[in-house]
C-alpha cells in the first residue's frame, strides 16, 4: 500500500534504540504515519530526516503527565488522530528483592508502570471520541511469570498487565482494542545499557540471584529474538479487527507462559477442597464479576 492508504497513525514511546526504534522504523517503512518519541529529540533526528512527511518526532518523558498530553495533542494536530499507541518506554531492573533500594527501583516503576498509565490516559479522549484505537502495552514474559532476580521488574510489568486487563473491559465496548505484548529474549539493549542493577549484593543469594547476574551479563548480544520481526507482528495486530489481548513473542515466551499455566493449575487443584470450603454453612459462593 502507499502511504496514503495507511490510515492508522501510530505513537511510539522510547524510540532511542532497541525495540522502540525497530517499531518506529518498520511502521514508517511500511507507509504508516507515526509520532516517534524519545527522551532526547536528537536521538530520533535521523528518523525525522528520513521520513519528513510521515514522521513527527518529539521529546517525551513518559513520567511527565503534562508532556504526555502535549505530545498526543501535537500528533492529533499534525495527522488528525492517534490511532495506535505503543507503550514501549521502559528499562530493566535486576536484583534480589532484599538487595533492592527504593531509590533504585522506584524510577523503574515510574517509567514502566506509571508512565504507561500516563500515555493511556493521554490517548483515550481522542480514541473515545473517534470510537477507534488500539493500545499495545509492551509488557514482558516477565509480566506473566517472574524469575529469579527480576521480582521488582516483574512487579511493574505485572502491574501493566493488570491495568491492561481492566482497561480492555472498559474500552472494548467503545471500539478500542487493548493488547499486552510479552516479549521473551530479544536482541536489544535490555540486558545492556537499558538494565539497572541493585548495587547491594548479599552473599546468601549468590547461588540464585548471583547466577542470574552472571548469565545476564554474559548473554547480552546473543538473544535469538529479532526486534524487526517483533515490529512486523505488531503491524499485523494493528490491522486485525479483533486482535488478541495477550501476545507472547518468541518461542521462549510461549514456553514460560505455558509452564506457569500448568504450574498454577497443579498448585490450586491440589488443595481445592480446602480452599473452597470457607463459606458459612449452607451458603454457596457467588462471584460479583
Amino acid at each position: 500500500m502507499s502511504a496514503t492508504d495507511k490510515q492508522n497513525v501510530w505513537l511510539i514511546t522510547g524510540c532511542t534504540s532497541g525495540l522502540g526504534r525497530a517499531i518506529a522504523e518498520t511502521v514508517l517503512g511500511a507507509g504508516y504515519r507515526a509520532v516517534v518519541t524519545a527522551l532526547k529529540l536528537e536521538d530520533v533526528a535521523d528518523i525525522a530526516a528520513r521520513f519528513p512527511e510521515t514522521a513527527l518526532t518529539a521529546a517525551l518523558d513518559v513520567t511527565n503527565r503534562d508532556q504526555a498530553f502535549e505530545v498526543v495533542a501535537q500528533g492529533e494536530a499534525r495527522f488528525g488522530s492517534v490511532d495506535v499507541l505503543i507503550n514501549n518506554a521502559g528499562f530493566g531492573f535486576m536484583g534480589a528483592v532484599e538487595e533492592s533500594a527504593p531509590a533504585e527501583y522506584r524510577p523503574m516503576f515510574d517509567v514502566n508502570l506509571f508512565g504507561t498509565i500516563n500515555m493511556i490516559q493521554a490517548v483515550l479522549p481522542g480514541m473515545r471520541a473517534r470510537r477507534h484505537g488500539h493500545i499495545m502495552n509492551i509488557s514482558s514474559v516477565g509480566g506473566f511469570t517472574a524469575s529469579i532476580g527480576f521480582g521488582l521488574y516483574a512487579a511493574a510489568k505485572f502491574g501493566v498487565e493488570a491495568v491492561s486487563e481492566s482497561l480492555t473491559l472498559e474500552v472494548k465496548p467503545l471500539g478500542i482494542n487493548v493488547s499486552v505484548i510479552e516479549p521473551g529474549q530479544f536482541r536489544t539493549n535490555f540486558r545492556g545499557s537499558s538494565m539497572s542493577t541493585a548495587k547491594q549484593m548479599i552473599e546468601d543469594y549468590s547461588e540464585t540471584v548471583g547466577k542470574t547476574r552472571a548469565f545476564i551479563g554474559s548473554s547480552h548480544g546473543t538473544q535469538h529474538g529479532d526486534p524487526v520481526r517483533a515490529a512486523e507482528v505488531m503491524i499485523k495486530l494493528s490491522e486485525m479487527e479483533n486482535p488478541p489481548f495477550r501476545m507472547p513473542l518468541g518461542g521462549d515466551a510461549y514456553q514460560r507462559v505455558r509452564a506457569k499455566l500448568a504450574a498454577v493449575e497443579k498448585d490450586i487443584a491440589a488443595h481445592e477442597e480446602l480452599g473452597t470450603d470457607v463459606n458459612f454453612p449452607g451458603l454457596v459462593a457467588k462471584s460479583r464479576l
